[in-house]
């Protein structure tokens, strides 16, 4: 409606209220009824033809006389001629309901009170009779008082029973009741939207019920809430309460004016705008319909709500009265004002801002404007800011994931920060991986701050985040988890508390688990023995990708293959992390170097062209032609016992010959040289000489359709069980293999993997345990645990294996290992057991094992000492490595290895500090110096030289390969592995070296030597093993000396090794690779030590010894002209055929087990004291024997062997 005849036409009204449109004139009380009738008629008349022109006209006629209201009518409705206002009716039958209903109650109670208070009088003096009259009489007067309790409680059980029903009708509880609920609020709204409406009308006008829709309707709502009304009567409690009400008073001065405007044929606007106060049930109707879940949207929908209703009903106050007048004004101060009008008002009024251009001009209006100001004031100022706050404190990412058909997309969770994610999408989108058609979906509780925001924004094609918790289902089904291909839980390394972070990790595997039982996890764990609680999950399934990355074991698992082989830490885990390659012009030894760094592990399928080939072959050929170097392929087992067992073999030997569907493992510069394995044909790529001409040719389907014919059975041989050859890491898996031909494709289209297996066509007799030998073993010792992975003794009590310093100077040790640690006894634990089992691995003689030495407090190795127990060689001297003395006790300058660790380094707020323990005990090993005489001297007091000086010995000759390593004066040639926290602590190792503090951990001198190892470089294991979980497992393979799921799951058990009986199964296990180096000094390999080629040495090696040569342990400054007394070294990986090699060069190599090294029976028995068994000297460092010195070695050996240790149980 238009504002003709209100504020924007001009004309004035009195009780009709000419904020809709002019429709009534003010008159002179002195006029003639019939013209006033006329004039009323004729203005009603103009207000249904939208003249306001007419209007304002008559009114500015007849304004000066006017001093009465004339009610509107039309000549079809019986009005008042006279114009006399009924208002008062509508607001008494409002007053009347609501103070009559209260005067009921209150006399209601009153008499209630009275009855009460007199029946208990009455009962006093009846029990009084009671007692004076005798138990005779009381059992007379008993009985009607019976028969009153049982009417009473029948009484009672009706009223209870329709109360119990009229609330069940108006809860939320019962669907009926929801239903009733929401009705009730929407028919609210319905009639607050006809106020709304009929507010263009005048205040009070005549309408005919049965042509007026609108009144029609408001009628029939009310009708409904005068029902629901009864029926919260009835279901309430207090009825006095419930008089009282917000939604009672509603109804009171709502309901009732609709039945008399029926009555009267009149519409009087009222207090009908009290409606709008059930807004403020708005929240807990949106909550019934389980739309509000979140405190946050609850409180800003309840604010929301008060806050609306309180403006709207202000607002209609203030129409009814400036469009009514005064009473006592005889209602001539009114004004026409629309009802928007005076919401607009209300607005500037609670803001303050007051512009005056509206504005109340009645004395109830300007009175009820004086107290609204107050309150209304204080609301605006509290309320409006907080609805700010939370509109503004809305998740940012707080949206779903829309999955993008054909796309790929992964879920990583857990700890989420800057250097976690920069660190994993690094290596997960490295170039090198082909097109990633993977998206990554972050999820964390707390929103990224402005440091990793832009990191999102750099990935954004390929990234997204999510603010939620993978604990919450409803976060799960934002972020899509039910089609994702995999999930990624990361773990915070730098953590105090690292069991209570791996309990954080597996409580979110549990709800991610289930949520979908099928998704893929990949978690990365802290400490070993949490491992366990995974395998309480139902659902966790190793065999269908699941997987746990441990962090401790991989770390310790590391380092103890640095002892074997120092260097090899580093070049493991560059293998295993994407680096890009650096190509340096200058002659240096960082250009050797990081031409290494550029290799990294992938699989891929062997072309048919291998097939029927031995290993060796295939692998020669590999190096040779295509220019790549295959270390292990994976076998599946054909027999049904093993229940499709696959294992990775590594370097498996000349025995196994090359089956269809062959995958293999290879150490290349990018995943599209592996392609090369896969496409080579010995027709058409035999001649060419350049490896990047060998691509896809055209008789390849050719050799697809063929496959068929090759027989099913890779075996030849008879009984697989007493192979020897096929131990290695087990990968159980019941359905065929989905891996792709690199990394399991998970990034591109799927190539159908051949379903054949390798082939195993002999068994070589000579490494095979005869069975005179298998005869001869006592099956009553055990030797080594149940699988026959480990070396194993019976437990031992920690008193027996500590070591004082006099004692430890005595011992006279000599090819040790030393472990620092630093810890007390509230340090978290290590888990010294990840360390100390790849030296206890069995594919190991007894006589070969090192001795390990822990200097530490004994405190802490107490609570290590539990897992430790039963692994012989094993001594501890109490102190500190901080202490030269307790370094020169142990012979520090005679040991193969010093390992440096500590528990301490997370519990210290400053990173720079984390690592001071192990940075001032290398520094003060290295600043150490030593007399070549201490330890022949030693020696000499105890009748003795200690096993490795004498250079007499068959173990020094280069027959038998031990060679002495030079002779050790200062600490700085000590060969010493540091583990650090914080990448940048590199820095302090080398005082000698120029790496800048900003320079990345594989690019420093300390990691390239192989001297230093951080828990960061296992990060990019997350990424390998999502793309090929066969990653994983042959790098456990290579690490943990034998780990398999079937012994995690014993430790899991016991949380200790068991001893088992010698057996031919058992001792099979024993028959797999080990890393060793092999020197070029002297030797078979001396005539390619001096300016030969590595490639000539890799095939001299791989044919005459089976020996899988992959890198070079290089003197630092072996390229100078001049002689250098550095004896620093540095990784090289995979060298080209052609890198030339220097005589001081120690090359990595996978030697295979040789069961004639063993010693016979009476040597083999172990030391009871290991205290007081002094360690055999082995170094690292191997040359291999001749073949015709081959037939005297055991025999030598064997004599030797025992004359040593007749000498040690003398001691």
């Amino acid at each position: 409606m238009a504002n003709g005849g209100g504020g924007g036409g001009g004309s004035s009204s009195s009780g009709g209220g000419g904020g809709g449109g002019g429709s009534s004139l003010r008159m002179s009380s002195n006029i003639h009824a019939n013209h006033l009738s006329l004039d009323a008629s004729s203005s009603s008349s103009s207000s249904s033809s939208s003249s306001s022109s007419s209007s304002s006209s008559s009114s500015s006629v007849h304004e000066p006389k006017m001093d009465a209201l004339i009610i509107p009518m039309t000549m079809e409705v019986p009005c008042d001629s006279r114009g006399q206002r009924m208002w008062w009716a509508f607001l008494a039958s409002s007053m009347v309901t609501f103070f009559g209903g209260l005067f009921i109650i209150l006399l209601w109670r009153t008499l209630k009170y009275l009855w009460t208070v007199c029946c208990h009088c009455g009962g006093k003096t009846k029990e009084a009779q009671k007692i004076n009259n005798g138990s005779s009489q009381a059992d007379g007067t008993l009985k009607p008082v019976d028969e009153k309790e049982e009417a009473t409680a029948a009484e009672v059980g009706w009223m209870t029973s329709v109360k119990d029903w009229a609330g069940v009708m108006i809860s939320a509880q019962t669907l009926t009741g929801r239903v009733l609920v929401v009705l009730v609020f929407a028919l609210s709204i319905g009639a607050l939207v006809i106020y709304f409406i009929d507010s263009s009308n005048p205040i009070e006008s005549c309408q005919n019920f049965y042509k007026d829709f609108t009144l029609q309707i408001d009628m029939a709502f009310n009708v409904f809430f005068l029902l629901y009304f009864g029926l919260r009567f009835i279901a309430a409690n207090d009825k006095l309460w419930f008089w009282l009400e917000v939604n009672s008073v509603v109804d009171f001065f709502t309901v009732p004016p609709v039945f008399v405007s029926v009555y009267l044929n009149r519409s009087w606007l009222g207090l009908r705008f009290l409606r709008a106060l059930r807004l403020i049930q708005f929240s807990e109707i949106l909550q019934f319909l389980n739309i509000l879940k979140t405190s946050n949207s609850i409180k800003l929908v309840n604010l929301l709500s008060i806050f609306i209703s309180t403006w709207l009903t202000a607002a209609g106050f203030i129409h009814l009265v400036e469009n009514s007048g005064d009473p006592w004004e005889n209602f001539q101060n009114n004004q026409a004002l629309t009802y928007w009008e005076c919401v607009y008002l209300l607005m500037v009024t609670m803001s303050t801002v007051g512009y005056g251009d509206v504005y109340a001009k009645t004395t109830l209006g300007r009175l009820f404007m004086v107290f609204f100001i107050l309150g209304g004031l204080a609301m605006f100022a509290s309320y409006v800011p907080e609805i700010i706050e939370l509109i503004g404190n809305r998740k940012k990412y707080g949206g779903s994931y829309s999955a993008v058909s054909g796309r790929k997309h992964i879920v990583v969770c857990g700890h989420i920060t800057l250097e976690s994610v920069s660190n994993f999408l690094k290596d997960f989108l490295h170039k090198d991986r082909d097109d990633v058609n993977v998206e990554i979906v972050f999820l964390h509780n707390i929103s990224p701050n402005l440091e990793l925001e832009a990191l999102f924004k750099r990935h954004f094609t390929q990234v997204e985040f999510y603010q939620g918790s993978v604990l919450n289902p409803h976060d799960l089904a934002r972020v899509k988890i039910e089609s994702a291909d995999a999930c990624l839980i990361l773990a915070n390394k730098y953590c105090a508390d690292p069991d209570a972070e791996d309990a954080s990790n597996i409580m979110r595997v549990i709800s991610i688990k289930n949520y979908h039982p099928k998704i893929r996890i990949i978690t990365q764990m802290l400490q070993y023995h949490n491992k366990a609680h995974l395998l309480n999950i139902p659902s966790w399934n190793w065999k269908e990708g699941d997987d746990a990355i441990c962090l401790a074991e991989l770390k310790l698992g590391f380092i103890a293959q640095s002892c074997l082989a120092q260097g090899l830490s580093t070049m493991l885990a560059n293998l295993f992390s994407m680096r890009s390659f650096i190509k340096i012009e200058e002659d240096t030894w960082q250009k050797y170097y990081l031409e290494g760094v550029s290799n990294e592990m992938y699989t891929e399928y062997l072309s048919s062209a291998f097939v029927g080939l031995s290993f060796p072959t295939v692998c020669e050929l590999c190096f040779v032609k295509l220019k790549l170097l295959m270390i292990a392929i994976e076998y599946k087992s054909a027999n049904r016992e093993s229940r499709s067992r696959k294992r990775i073999l590594i370097n498996p030997g000349n025995h196994l010959k090359i089956q269809e569907g062959t995958l293999g493992f290879f150490i290349a510069s990018d995943a599209k040289e592996v392609k090369r394995a896969f496409f080579y044909c010995k027709a058409c790529h035999d001649d060419i000489t350049d490896p990047k001409r060998i691509k896809k040719c055209g008789c390849k389907r050719l050799k697809v359709a063929a496959r068929s014919r090759y027989p099913k059975d890779p075996f030849e041989s008879k009984d697989t069980t007493h192979n020897p050859r096929l131990v290695a890491e087990p990968v159980e898996d019941e359905q065929p293999s989905t891996l792709s031909p690199k990394k399991k494709q998970r990034n591109g289209g799927m190539r159908n993997s051949p379903s054949s297996s390798p082939k195993l066509m002999r068994h070589d007799p000579l490494l095979i345990p005869g069975n005179d030998q298998i005869d001869n073993m006592d099956s009553n010792v055990k030797k080594y645990d149940s699988t026959g992975m480990f070396h194993w003794c019976a437990p031992k009590e920690i008193e027996k294996v500590i070591l004082t310093r006099s004692e430890a100077a005595m011992t006279v040790l000599s090819g040790h290992v030393v472990v620092c640690i630093f810890g007390d006894v509230s340090s978290a634990l290590i888990g010294l057991r990840n360390l100390v089992m790849p030296l206890r691995a069995s594919n190991f003689h007894y006589h070969e094992l090192k001795h390990i030495v822990f200097v530490g407090s004994i405190e802490y190795l107490k609570r290590e000492w539990e897992t430790l127990h039963n692994f012989p060689k094993v001594s501890i001297l109490p102190g500190t490595p901080l202490s030269r003395a307790d370094l020169r006790a142990v012979n520090i300058n005679l040991c193969d290895m010093c390992v440096i660790l500590s528990a301490n380094q997370n519990n210290i707020d400053d990173t720079s500090l984390q690592d001071k323990e192990c940075i001032l005990a290398s520094l003060n090993i290295k600043s150490m110096q030593f007399d070549d005489s201490i330890g022949v001297l030693q020696a000499n007091s105890q009748g003795f030289t200690p096993p490795g000086m004498d250079r007499s010995s068959p173990d020094n000759s280069p027959v038998h390969g031990m060679l002495r390593q030079p002779s050790i004066t200062t600490g700085v040639n000590i060969p010493i592995i540091t583990e650090l926290v914080n990448d940048t602590n590199v820095q302090f190792l080398d005082q000698d070296d120029d790496d800048d503090p900003d320079t990345e951990l594989y690019l420093t001198q300390p990691f390239a030597c192989g001297t230093a190892f951080a828990v960061s470089v296992l990060d990019s294991l997350m990424s390998a093993t999502y793309f090929n979980d066969n990653i994983l497992t042959l790098i456990r393979t290579l690490v943990t000396g034998g780990a398999t799921p079937e012994l995690e799951a014993l430790i899991a058990e016991e949380n200790a090794l068991r001893g088992g009986y010698s057996t031919p199964q058992t001792l099979a296990n024993r028959d797999r690779c080990r890393v060793a180096q092999l020197a070029l000094l002297d030797g078979p390999f001396a005539d390619l030590g001096d300016g030969g080629c590595y490639g000539d040495l890799f095939c001299k090696a791989l044919k005459t010894y089976n020996m899988l040569c992959f890198g070079i342990y290089r003197l630092r400054d072996a390229h100078l002209s001049t002689p250098s007394q550095c004896t620093k070294r540095y990784v090289i990986t995979n060298p080209p055929y052609e890198f030339e090699l220097v005589p001081t060069d120690l090359i990595f190599c996978l030697m295979q087990f040789d069961h004639n090294a063993g010693q016979s029976r009476a040597s083999l028995s172990h030391s009871s004291h290991s205290s007081q068994s002094s360690s055999k000297k082995s170094s690292s460092v191997h040359s291999i024997p001749s073949t015709a010195n081959r037939q005297n070695r055991p025999k030598s050996r064997e004599s030797r062997d025992k004359q040593k240790y007749v000498q040690e149980e003398r001691l």
